[in-house]
């Protein structure tokens, strides 16, 4: 093992409501797997925990300012951080966070500019094309929940929770890796404690329409489908993210209480044609301080210019759905990032990653920057 990799792990100054940090107990493997961990002062104060309680964890840590967190071997971040702070890197240090490459080309190219190595945590996959680094299961459930407490507010008569109502009509656009998990947690209404609560009062339940990628192109159908839907789910993972799966004008056959749901929470890129947008044309792009949006709210008015938002709905959306619960969501990610930094600091660094060697090894530089050609 390499004594003397240094793991700086980064605070996220983004929305006041993203609080995510790692927990004490990854700082205890990295330590104890040989390498050293450099917090930025304050980490960990959004979720309540105290200096003390990572100095507890390991003892060698240690706090510093944000640049000196940047000048680490290995940032640790879970959201991209701004180009300001990457800026403060050294050349041939490493990044790891959640950069997404195969939708933000961009960032590709300036990472690749400041010559440093960066592993895309979403990006690394097993053998079989699995996500090592996923909370696809708190997306779902976390998403389906706010959508469904937005519904039930504003229901029509007589009533979300009435033995009169008919059965909720939900439409999943996607039955991939997010929308395996979405349809339990939609038939549950994202909430088991009001879903007993409902079969005890004789509420008819939800019925959910799953809908693959080339179905949607066929206008008569989704026509009909979406006059009957309640609640729409945009869980796709598209091979052309310049096409919407619903244009805007497809939302004007829905019923006025309709709710949108954005669980992909694709960006709208409106720099030069062709342009990126969301899969549900028209909806505002959420994040921890507001994830819902009513028609009239001015977050329509901030959507880039070249995306049509004249018909709208009740859209839920949010770029970090697992951050609503966030010491859940860290529990999990530092679980499933542990093994992968302890395959780091075995090796020596990410430069000595083998892509055809271990299982670990393997799936990292499939998510490396220097190796990434898709």
């Amino acid at each position: 093992m390499n004594d003397h990799l240094r793991i700086g792990l980064a605070r996220m100054h983004v929305e006041a409501g993203e609080v995510r940090d790692f927990l004490p107990s990854l700082m205890t493997h990295i330590s104890n797997w040989g390498g050293e961990v450099v917090l930025e002062l304050g980490y960990g104060s959004g979720m309540g925990l105290s200096e003390q309680e990572y100095r507890n964890a390991c003892p060698s840590v240690r706090f510093a300012s944000q640049e000196e967190v940047y000048q680490q071997d290995i940032v640790l971040v879970l959201r991209y951080p701004e180009e300001n702070l990457l800026k403060m890197m050294r050349k041939g240090a490493c990044l790891m966070s959640m950069i997404h490459f195969p939708t933000r080309p961009q960032r590709i190219e300036f990472l690749k500019s400041l010559q440093i190595e960066a592993i895309s945590l979403d990006s690394i996959k097993d053998d079989t094309g699995r996500r090592l680094v996923e909370n696809l299961r708190l997306v779902a459930w976390n998403g389906v929940e706010v959508a469904f407490r937005v519904l039930r507010e504003i229901y029509p008569a007589p009533g979300f929770e009435s033995p009169h109502r008919p059965p909720i009509h939900v439409t999943l656009l996607g039955s991939g890796a997010v929308g395996m998990h979405v349809m339990p947690a939609a038939i549950r209404y994202g909430n088991e404690g009001l879903w007993r609560k409902m079969v005890e009062k004789g509420v008819p339940g939800v019925q959910v329409t799953a809908v693959d990628y080339d179905l949607t192109h066929h206008y008569a159908f989704m026509q009909n489908l979406l006059r009957q839907t309640d609640l729409l789910i945009d869980a796709t993972q598209r091979p052309d993210p310049t096409r919407p799966v619903i244009p805007n004008d497809w939302i004007a056959f829905m019923a006025p209480h309709a709710v949108l749901l954005d669980l992909s929470v694709d960006p709208y890129e409106c720099e030069k044609p062709p342009f990126t947008v969301k899969g549900i044309e028209g909806i505002p792009h959420g994040n921890l301080d507001q994830y819902v949006f009513p028609p009239n709210d001015p977050a329509y008015e901030k959507i880039p210019p070249c995306i049509p938002t004249r018909n709208r709905r009740y859209a839920v959306s949010c770029y970090s759905w697992p951050g609503i619960t966030p010491r859940k969501c860290m529990e999990i990610y530092g679980i499933q990032i542990a093994p992968l930094l302890r395959t780091i600091l075995s090796a020596g660094g990410v430069k000595n990653i083998n892509p055809e060697g271990t299982y670990f090894h393997r799936a990292l530089s499939r998510a490396m920057l220097s190796r990434w050609d898709h």
